[in-house]
Parts: C-alpha cells; sequence; structure tokens
C-alpha cells in the first residue's frame, strides 16, 4: 500500500477542512464534498475557543496556529456564571489584558481561515455525500446528493451528527438527549442593546435553573462584529421529543419565556430583548463507547464518530481527530493500517470525555425537582483531557 490513496473527505466543517489542508500540503489527492452552497451561505453558528492541548494543536500541526492567533479575539476570553433566580453572579473569570491561552474565534471565520491555503477546487460545494459503495476492485464510490458518483481509496466521514459515511459503518445512529437550545440574535449590541452588552460582558454567559425553572439554562456569547447570540435550553415536554425542530419551529420568543418561570427578569432579557430566533437545534448525542468495525477505505472524525453534548470540547477534538489522522496517513507505508490504528486512538480519548459532557449535561437538564450545578463545569472539562 505504498501508492498515495486518493480520498474523499464529506464535509467541510473543521475537521474536514484541518485534514484537507494537511493531506493537500503532503501531496495527496483529495476531494472535499460539502451541502453548503459556498463557503457562507448558512450560518454556522456561534463563537469557539480552540483549547492548547487539541484545537490549538490541531491548527499548529496545520501550518496555520500563528493565523489564528493574529485572527482571534483575545479580548472575548470572559466567563460569568449567573444565579438563574436572582441575577446574581456566582462566578466571574476576567482574564488580565494580554492572558488567557483560548482566544475565540467565530466559526464563519474560522472556515475562511482553513479554506485559504486550500487549492482551487479542492472543496465541492453544493452536494453532499449520500451513501457510500464498492467497486468490483474493492475502491469506494461516494454518492452524492446531486447524483453524481466519485470514486475513491478512502472516505473520511467527517460529515457530523448526522453522517451519512457512519451509516456505512454502523447501525448506531446518535440520540436525542430531550434538550433543545433556541439559538436568539442581538446585532450593534454596544448602541442597541447595552444591558444584555453589560450582562454577557466580553465572552461566555451561563446559568442553570435550580427549582421550579429546572430542566432549563441560559447561555450567550459574545460574537464578533458587535453581534451576541443567546441560548435558551431547556427539557422538552412529552409531546416535543418526536422531531423537536420541527415541533418547535413557530416558537415565539413569547414561548420561550413561558418556559422558565421563576427566572430573574435580568437574565429573562437574553429572550426577550433578542432580535430574532435563529435555529431551533435539538441536542443529540452517541452512546458513549460507540465502536465501529474496522473497514477498508473508510473512517470517521469529529462529530460523525463521536458527537455528545455541548460542553465546549466537540470541535476541539474533532479537529485534533483530523491532525492526528492526516499525519498517520502520510507517514505510514501501509496507510489503511495506521487509519485503523488511529481510530482506535481517536475512540480511547474521546470515550471518557463524552461520559463525562454526558454527565454534566445530565445534571443540568435532569427531570428532578432540584438538581446539583454539574460537578465538571464544562470550561473545565478539556483541562482534564489528558
Amino acid at each position: 500500500m505504498s501508492q498515495k490513496p486518493v480520498i474523499v473527505i464529506a464535509g467541510a466543517g473543521p475537521a474536514g477542512l484541518v485534514a484537507a489542508n494537511m493531506l493537500c500540503r503532503d501531496g495527496f489527492d483529495v476531494t472535499v464534498f460539502e451541502g453548503d452552497t459556498s463557503a457562507t451561505s448558512r450560518d454556522q453558528g456561534g463563537m469557539l475557543d480552540l483549547h492548547v492541548p487539541d484545537g490549538q494543536l490541531a491548527l499548529r500541526k496545520a501550518g496555520l496556529l500563528d493565523v489564528y492567533m493574529a485572527t482571534a479575539r483575545h479580548d472575548d476570553q470572559e466567563l460569568r456564571d449567573i444565579d438563574w433566580a436572582t441575577g446574581e453572579t456566582l462566578l466571574e473569570d476576567i482574564p488580565a489584558p494580554g492572558t488567557g491561552d483560548s482566544p475565540e474565534i467565530d466559526r464563519l471565520v474560522l472556515r475562511e481561515l482553513l479554506l485559504e491555503p486550500l487549492p482551487t477546487g479542492t472543496v465541492v460545494w453544493g452536494t453532499r455525500v449520500v451513501g457510500i459503495g464498492t467497486t468490483p476492485a474493492g475502491r469506494r464510490v461516494v454518492h452524492l446528493q446531486d447524483g453524481r458518483t466519485h470514486e475513491c481509496d478512502l472516505v473520511i466521514g467527517a460529515d457530523g451528527a448526522g453522517s451519512a459515511v457512519r451509516a456505512a459503518l454502523t447501525e448506531v445512529r446518535p440520540v436525542y438527549t430531550g434538550v433543545t437550545f433556541v439559538e436568539l440574535w442581538f446585532s450593534d449590541v454596544e448602541r442597541q442593546h447595552p444591558g444584555v452588552a453589560a450582562l454577557v460582558g466580553h465572552g461566555t454567559l451561563m446559568s442553570v435553573g435550580n427549582g421550579p425553572g429546572s430542566g432549563t439554562a441560559l447561555f450567550a456569547q459574545r460574537n464578533g462584529n458587535d453581534v451576541i447570540r443567546s441560548y435558551a435550553a431547556f427539557r422538552t415536554h412529552a409531546d416535543d421529543t418526536d422531531r423537536p425542530e420541527k415541533a418547535l419551529a413557530d416558537i415565539t420568543r413569547q414561548d420561550l419565556l413561558a418556559r422558565f418561570p421563576g427566572w430573574s427578569p435580568r437574565l429573562l432579557t437574553l429572550i426577550e430583548d433578542a432580535e430574532r430566533i435563529v435555529a431551533i437545534r435539538p441536542i443529540v448525542g452517541l452512546p458513549t463507547g460507540t465502536r465501529w468495525p474496522a473497514t477498508p477505505g473508510l473512517t470517521l472524525i469529529g462529530d460523525a464518530a463521536h458527537v455528545m453534548p455541548p460542553m465546549g470540547v466537540g470541535v476541539n477534538l474533532a479537529m485534533l481527530d483530523a491532525a492526528e489522522l492526516a499525519e498517520a496517513i502520510a507517514g505510514a507505508s501501509d496507510w489503511q493500517a495506521a487509519v485503523h490504528a488511529q481510530e482506535a486512538v481517536m475512540l480511547d480519548r474521546s470515550g471518557p470525555i463524552g461520559e463525562q459532557c454526558a454527565h454534566a449535561f445530565s445534571e443540568w437538564f435532569g427531570r428532578s425537582e432540584r438538581h446539583a450545578r454539574p460537578s465538571v463545569p464544562p470550561h473545565t472539562i478539556h483541562e482534564q483531557r489528558r
């Protein structure tokens, strides 16, 4: 297997693009298929803080860490934990100027950063991978949404929670956690929403309900371009649990407020003052410990391999998955064996972290009348990775 494989990557998210950068740099024939019609055609969601031991390490391996450091927002690393009922500040972490090791970057900015070095035509926009086949000679055939096919030696599934590549490896599917995040939007915040801007500060705000509002939480993030995104998170009612993104499609700010009884009026401004609802995001996770048989020509990284509740570690793990896989392929005399060995490394790493995330998430959104604050705060989970 000394000949370099022809590689298809499903998905142009952070993981897929990290892998594409490193593999293209090392002379591989790489094509990325992405369902978005362009890099900017769809809102990519909120900000990310990339951690030193994983997300930043991946960018270092890809030769892009300096660009990230020059682009990221170093002043937006604050963290505030606010009491849900009183609105009082329980914790405030404001790094001194010039300190803090996880500067924030908007998802769209990160995508553009990762796209810029790629050869023209590497990413094929407007069509996603929908199925995987095999030629009589044992090569892989990628079936695309637009009806075309593409032959290759290796398919890397970086196509997220609903991965079509995963479906070719295992029947295991992500499970709805029973919790949905409704994303809301504030623009021109310093001028139009000064109260919300002051509440959120320059970074992340979190508040977890504990009482009549249990099973609820509010989060907010300072983004670039004077934007704040807030997230109203709640355990859905029994009749919402089938497909909440459809059952809740017409939800209004007043509907949301009704799900947060007893909450501090100060915090409820994160709902009632919002300009619009941006997205309904049902939270899913793969069963912890999910694995699949080693399969020639197929592998997974990121959320396709180990999607877990959003506790600040998913994109960091995904990018490290991608960087280590690309390194393994480039450095191996038997690339197929290297792929399978790297799968084991990835899953051994992500399994315990997924368990921590699932446990903390269930503490936040437990069904009981009262539930504890998470014993593993989200901003510390990544620190326990190694």
